[in-house]
This record gives structure tokens, C-alpha cells and sequence, in this order.
């Protein structure tokens, strides 16, 4: 058997890992400026995060959803906490796709409503529903095609008024900051009139944070530099550090009834672990104002180089968007400086490092990025 082949690969296996570095099978060392897609938020291997899976493994590794989890209980308080919305209610899945598919699922169940409309450039990922919500023909087959889902430019408030106006869609689904798209954020100004139109005609706020949410931007919800709050909110990628877990909150005010959403291991005991120990680790290294330090840094120092035609995000979701000339700077950056980033098309460089991210990494980048440009 062979393996089905839907990833275009690079030639470098990493083996290894520890704080903002990588080794690779041959022993070469790189500086992880891109995190596995956001993913690793306090850093690879970090040692309190692998002592509480393996404490956990030396328990019980998991059972059904069937039966009491504390430690479920436990991950909602402490995330309640964290994340600013401690009144709303938790449930957890295995990835941002099947968050983002339980949160549309879930707006529809409340409002009655078969529609949502989401944002040009959207992705919200890659199974079915998520994928019907995300702005790419390309990945979507024959069946995933709905007239359920209708877009909207992104910071255009009159085309969202004139949609939601007609009282038809069960909610509007928009990321904290659209990431694959190329670090696009909703404006404070747009955010706030969903959220009053949203009101206004029965339509719930999705915000999906699977990307752009625990702690990247400074905060930790990106949605939150707008003051608005949402009516439910998906995340997954850094809440877990590399360990699958996906989950939606969700307001109050939506009641739950058995069986209207499940999942097998969603919430499953080593999931939820992971998760803990993330939240533990990042109050105790107050990792979301690094991210917001970390990022005003790197910002401020990468003003003026000439390779950059805009930059743009907060904390550590920077986008660089490039002049002619420079599409070919992140793979130099990979084989020549061994310094790992995210792109995304041919002339934006993501940048989504570990929330660690230390002053003296961040030179070396910087130092790396203005050498290959000069």
C-alpha cells in the first residue's frame, strides 16, 4: 500500500523537537517560524505539557462520551477562564473542520434557518459543511456545491446588511483573521455591525478562531481587539500543541438536547489533558503578552525592507506580503537559513511561530530575512 498522495512535500523529515527548533533526520537544526499551521502555541516538547500526557497515559488513555469526564469539567473552567467568555458553554470535537461543522449545525438547530453566509477568501476547512463555507472551488467535489452557503467581501458592511436583511440565514461565519487568504483582519467597525445586524434580523455570530485564536494575536480570541463577542466561537490547532482537539463555545442562551451533537473521541481524556496542561503553561509563562510584544517586535523591525510590499496582522499571525522579485524568499529562508514559515499563495509569508518566541530567535529570523533581501 501506498500512500494517497494530496500533499505536495518537502524533502525534510523532522525528528525532533524543543521550544521554537526542529531537527530533521539528517540532524539539521531549523527555527520554527510557522508551527505545523499555528499548531504548536507553547513550544515542541515542552516538558510540563509531555509530563501531563504521560501522567494521563499511566491512568487512562480514553473512554466513551458516555460516561462522566472530570477532566472535561475541569478544561471548560479553566478555558472559561482564559478565554473571556467564562458564562458560555463547551463542547469538544477533534479538529477546526468538525468545530466549524457542529458550530454550523448548531446555529441552524437555534434559528430554524438552512442558510449561512460566510466571507470571500474564507477557509473554514475541509470536510463537507466546512468545506461548502469555504471560498475555493477547487477542493470542494460536486456534493459539497450548496446554495445554503452565500459569501460577502470581507469588511464590506452594505453587502452584509443587504444579505442578513432578508432574514434567511441561520448565521454569519467569519475567522478572527482570515489566515490562508493571506492575514486579512475584519475591521473593528465591521465586526461591531455584524454583531448589530446580527441582532437585528435572528442570525447568530460565528467566529471562527481555529487559526487566529488561543493567544496568537495578543488576546485570546483575535475578535476581541473589536470589543464584540460572538455567539459561538471554534478553535482547535494551538489549544491542543499537537495533540488533535477541536471545540466550539457556545452562548447560554442556545439550550442543548441529548443527541443534537456528538462525537466519539472529541473531549477524550488524553485531549483533554493536552489542552489543560497548554492553558497551565501559558498563564504561568504569560505567553499571550509575549505574542503581543513578540509581535509589535518583529513588525517594527521588518518596517522599511524593501522585499515588502504590505504587512499586515497582530501579535504572532503576521502576513508579509512581497514585491516582485521575492516569491522564491520562503524557500530560500527553508534551504539556505533552515528557518521554517507558512505561505500562503505565491507572495504572502505567514508567519505563526510558537508563542515562546524569544527576542534573540526573532533576531535571528529578522537577520536571516534581511540578508537574503539586501
Amino acid at each position: 500500500m501506498e500512500l494517497f498522495k494530496t500533499y505536495k512535500l518537502w524533502p525534510i523529515e523532522p525528528i525532533k523537537g524543543a521550544g521554537c527548533k526542529v531537527w530533521d533526520s539528517k540532524g539539521t537544526e531549523y527555527l520554527d517560524f510557522y508551527g505545523g499551521h499555528a499548531v504548536i502555541s507553547v513550544g515542541h516538547c515542552n516538558s510540563a505539557y509531555i509530563s501531563a500526557l504521560y501522567g494521563q497515559l499511566n491512568n487512562i488513555a480514553f473512554y466513551s462520551n458516555a460516561v462522566e469526564n472530570s477532566l472535561q469539567v475541569k478544561l471548560a473552567d479553566k478555558m472559561g477562564e482564559m478565554c473571556g467568555y467564562p458564562d458560555y458553554n463547551l463542547f469538544l470535537c477533534n479538529s477546526g473542520a468538525e468545530a466549524n461543522e457542529n458550530a454550523i449545525k448548531l446555529a441552524s438547530f437555534e434559528t430554524g434557518r438552512a442558510k449561512i453566509v460566510t466571507c470571500s477568501k474564507a477557509v473554514h476547512g475541509r470536510t463537507s459543511g466546512a468545506v461548502a463555507a469555504t471560498d475555493n472551488p477547487k477542493i470542494q467535489a460536486p456534493f459539497n456545491r450548496t446554495p445554503n452557503v452565500e459569501f460577502t467581501p470581507l469588511n464590506d458592511i452594505d453587502s452584509l446588511k443587504l444579505k442578513l436583511e432578508t432574514e434567511e440565514f441561520a448565521a454569519f461565519m467569519v475567522e478572527g483573521i482570515q489566515g490562508v487568504a493571506g492575514i486579512f483582519e475584519p475591521s473593528a467597525e465591521y465586526l461591531k455591525a455584524a454583531r448589530e445586524l446580527c441582532d437585528k434580523t435572528g442570525t447568530l455570530l460565528i467566529v471562527d478562531e481555529v487559526q487566529s485564536g488561543c493567544g496568537r494575536t495578543g488576546k485570546y480570541f483575535a475578535h476581541q481587539h473589536s470589543g464584540v463577542k460572538a455567539d459561538i466561537v471554534s478553535m482547535a490547532k494551538g489549544i491542543g500543541n499537537g495533540f488533535p482537539i477541536g471545540a466550539i463555545i457556545i452562548n447560554p442562551r442556545i439550550k442543548a438536547s441529548y443527541g443534537m451533537l456528538g462525537t466519539t473521541f472529541g473531549g477524550n481524556h488524553l485531549a483533554c489533558s493536552a489542552a489543560i496542561a497548554v492553558l497551565d503553561i501559558m498563564k504561568k509563562e504569560n505567553l499571550v503578552e509575549n505574542a503581543a510584544k513578540a509581535g509589535e517586535y518583529i513588525i517594527s523591525h521588518l518596517k522599511g525592507n524593501k522585499a515588502i510590499k504590505e504587512l499586515r496582522g497582530r501579535g504572532l499571525m503576521i502576513g508579509i506580503e512581497l514585491n516582485e522579485g521575492y516569491q522564491d524568499l520562503r524557500d530560500r529562508l527553508l534551504f539556505e537559513k533552515h528557518i521554517f514559515t507558512g505561505g500562503a499563495g505565491a507572495s504572502v509569508i505567514r508567519l505563526l511561530p510558537p508563542l515562546c518566541i524569544s527576542i534573540p530567535e526573532i533576531d535571528h529570523f529578522l537577520e536571516a530575512f534581511n540578508d537574503l533581501t539586501k
